[in-house]
């Protein structure tokens, strides 16, 4: 990726990302997707995403859409992909907490987390920070695995 200086509007693109993400629901059902949603199997994914009944579904498409939109910024050449990925942390995050199952949550939902997949994919520094917050990822899924009874 070549280098460029991110401009003004790169600059207030990000702040409103960031205000967008301190809203009050939006604050809380981060704090659920990224806390306490630790699905081990595409069925737990697909299930909640397809029970509008469940409290938490309005909750992981909230995070998955947000985060699926300010990629997409960043992959249509809305904002700068560098300045992204110096100041964002938490798509490459969610990205990771579904790997272990993401090819076959993509079986039945194909456009699942591609947007962010396509960031990770086409900009080296995005790539590289996925990789790193995935080791991350794995060693916290790990813990969680051998504590629970």
């Amino acid at each position: 990726m070549e280098r460029m200086l991110a401009t003004p509007a790169d600059a207030d693109i990000i702040l409103k990302l960031y205000e967008l993400r301190t809203e009050a629901v939006m604050r809380a059902s981060r704090a659920w997707v990224m806390g306490q949603f630790w699905p081990t199997t595409a069925d737990e994914v697909l299930g909640l995403l397809q029970n509008p009944a469940d409290p938490h579904n309005p909750q992981l498409r909230q995070v998955i859409s947000y985060w699926e939109m300010a990629a997409a910024l960043v992959v249509h050449g809305a904002v700068s992909a560098e300045l992204f990925v110096d100041t964002n942390a938490e798509a490459f995050f969610l990205l990771a907490k579904f790997a272990h199952i993401l090819e076959e949550i993509r079986q039945k939902n194909p456009q699942f987390l591609s947007k962010t997949s396509e960031l990770t994919n086409r900009f080296l520094t995005a790539g590289q920070r996925y990789e790193a917050i995935l080791k991350t990822v794995d060693g916290i899924r790990s813990q969680r695995m051998s504590t629970q009874p």
